[in-house]
Formats: C-alpha cells, sequence, structure tokens
C-alpha cells in the first residue's frame, strides 16, 4: 500500500541568500523549480502522486506514473517538483502554460498532451524508503539517501542539484532564471522533515515595473475592487494585459471604487462598459468580467517572473505614477533574461 501523503515541508521568503553557516548544521543549496510541488509514493505495485494542496494529480500525468513504476528501484516516498520543459535540446526552458493545460478533465485530452508535452519529475528529498521512515532524520542524511537510490534511474526522474557553496548558489540564482526557474531554496541540513512548516528559506527575483490600469474586478463581497488589471503597451501601441494587482483592505477597496470612477469608460447611457478578462482552467465557471478603465493612470508594481507576455504571479502594488506617462509603460522597460538551458540545469 503507498506511503500516506503528508503535508509537504514549505519555505519562507527572504530577501538574500542566506550564509552557509546562518543555521545550526549549516545550509544546502538547490535551484528553485517552477512546477507543480508533488508527493510520489510508490509501494512496488501503484503509484500515488499528490499536490501540495492535497490535490491528487495522478490522473493529470500518466507518463510520470508508468516512468515511477518502471525506475524507481524501490518502494518510496519523494518529494519533488514536476515540471515541463519545450524548445529544442541544447535551448529548452520550463514552460508553466504546458503544465497547467495538464489539469483537465478529458483524459483524451490528458492522453494526448502526455505524448506532446512529457513531464519530467525532479526529486529533492525523501522521506521514507521501504518501511524506513526517514523523514525524523536530518535532510543531510536525506539527502545522501535520495542520491543513492535514485543515482542510476533515467529520465524523467532526475535528482535536484545541490551546493554547500553560497557564493555558487548566487551565480544559480542569476544564472538558471534564463531557463524558467524561479530562484534557490536554503534547506537546513541537521533538520528533520518538518509538514506544513515553513522551515527552508526561498530567495525567488523580485523587480518592479510601470503600468497602466485598463481595468478592475468587483470584490467577491460585492464591493469594492476585488483586482486591478494592468497592462504594457506592445511595439506596435497596443495595451496588453498583464497581470492583476489584489491584496487590498476592504477600507482601501472601497475608496478605489471612488478613485477609479472618474476613469470609467462608459457607454451613451453613462453605464460602466464591461469587458471579459482570460478564464482559467481552474476555475471556469468563475466571472472574469471587469469594468474598463480609460488607460491613464500608470502604478509601480513589483513582479517576479515574466511568462511570455503575462506576469507569471499576481503583482504587488507600490506606489501610484502620477509622473509617468502612460505610453512609456511598454514591455522594453522589463528585464531581459539571457536564455539559459534546463539540461543544463540538471547536470551536476
Amino acid at each position: 500500500m503507498p506511503h500516506p501523503l503528508p503535508d509537504p515541508m514549505l519555505a519562507k521568503a527572504v530577501d538574500r541568500i542566506p550564509a552557509a553557516d546562518a543555521v545550526a548544521g549549516g545550509l544546502s543549496y538547490e535551484p528553485k523549480w517552477d512546477g507543480f510541488r508533488a508527493l510520489v509514493s510508490w509501494d512496488g505495485e501503484r503509484v500515488e502522486i499528490g499536490s501540495r494542496g492535497a490535490k491528487s494529480l495522478t490522473r493529470y500525468f500518466p507518463e510520470l506514473v508508468a516512468a515511477f513504476e518502471q525506475v524507481l528501484p524501490e518502494p518510496c516516498l519523494l518529494d519533488g517538483e514536476i515540471v515541463i520543459a519545450v524548445g529544442e535540446p541544447g535551448a529548452q526552458r520550463l514552460d508553466w502554460d504546458s503544465l497547467t493545460q495538464r489539469v483537465h478533465p478529458a483524459q483524451s485530452r490528458v492522453m494526448r498532451l502526455s505524448s506532446e508535452t512529457p513531464a519530467m519529475f525532479i526529486a529533492f528529498d525523501i522521506l521514507a524508503r521501504g518501511d524506513d521512515d526517514l523523514s525524523i532524520r536530518p535532510f543531510g542524511e536525506r539527502r545522501a539517501q535520495l542520491i543513492e537510490l535514485l543515482r542510476e534511474v533515467p529520465h524523467p526522474v532526475h535528482v535536484t542539484r545541490e551546493t554547500r557553496d553560497a557564493a555558487l548558489a548566487a551565480e544559480w540564482f542569476e544564472r538558471f532564471e534564463g531557463a524558467g526557474l524561479d530562484g534557490v531554496v536554503a534547506k537546513p541540513l541537521g533538520l528533520p522533515y518538518a509538514p506544513g512548516k515553513r522551515a527552508m528559506f526561498k530567495i525567488k527575483h523580485s523587480r518592479t515595473a510601470e503600468v497602466v490600469a485598463l481595468g478592475y474586478r468587483v470584490h467577491r463581497s460585492g464591493s469594492g475592487v476585488g483586482s486591478l488589471l494592468v497592462g504594457l503597451y506592445t511595439d506596435d501601441g497596443r495595451l496588453v494585459q498583464v497581470g492583476g494587482v489584489s491584496a487590498w483592505t476592504d477600507k482601501r477597496r472601497r475608496e478605489l471604487v471612488d478613485q477609479l470612477d472618474p476613469l470609467v469608460e462608459r457607454d451613451d447611457e453613462g453605464r460602466a462598459v464591461t469587458g471579459e478578462g482570460e478564464r482559467s482552467r481552474f476555475a471556469s465557471g468563475k466571472d472574469v468580467s471587469f469594468v474598463r478603465l480609460r488607460p491613464e493612470l500608470v502604478l509601480e508594481v513589483r513582479y517576479d517572473q515574466l511568462e511570455k507576455w503575462r506576469f507569471r504571479h499576481t503583482v504587488q502594488f507600490l506606489r501610484w505614477r502620477p509622473d509617468r506617462e502612460p505610453a512609456s509603460c511598454t514591455y522594453r522597460q522589463l528585464d531581459l533574461i539571457p536564455d539559459y538551458d534546463v539540461g543544463a540545469v540538471l547536470e551536476s
């Protein structure tokens, strides 16, 4: 019977890479993979894949289930990340869109995509080996067990790179972003596995950009601004939605409605003009309509990563920028990240 899947151990965000001796017993550093966190249980007959949110991912990655059954040398419980890389060999990078497309109700689509865009599993911890509970052992010991177990295991299962050198971790932080990774994780070597606890440290990329407010969604309570939709101009003058800003207080949500009212686009009868936003495949029934704003208001936001044309995650409001012209808010202001190959990240 597969091992029960615990809550995964988590990481708290810090603003810089901590020194190797910042905690008792020292730190180990790993690239921070940008995919689906996954706990994989294999009992020799059956595979179970669970997500961070306790959702079963088993049916969405049949190619990984088949691989685990074939290549794992013995029953075990692994912690890691499911990722998908796209592009030609030597120029591959992680692709979030391809990964999210796998979570689909139609099994025929899942099977087709498992062949067209097969996933990889990047292992970075081991909680059990056979009947031996490794979760109570220090991470340094677990890491050694992980390498021993998976040393000869072929693609699509990999063990993530690791270093005890903070300077090398800083190089990885800069270099690996070009392959779609989003930072570095620092792990206390002497720590047992701590389910659900933020016992590790994550250092993610953080940048700022000036963007144009192009609309807002009403808060789910029915009162105030739930999220402010923002955009950037392309070279040919198109204003493209790139993300959203949320996390307002209840008071600020109500204030924003009044603040934004003079910018609301209205029809000939004075009614607010609405638009239809992109619908998430995870919440197909969600209302994605928004109130359109004239593109006159500029704000500065903090973001971590650009995925194709959009910010990868919800962005953080920093300040209004009345000194900036909306037309100056273009993609050209964003940092250009040199490309880097996922395959080179996997090499140890």
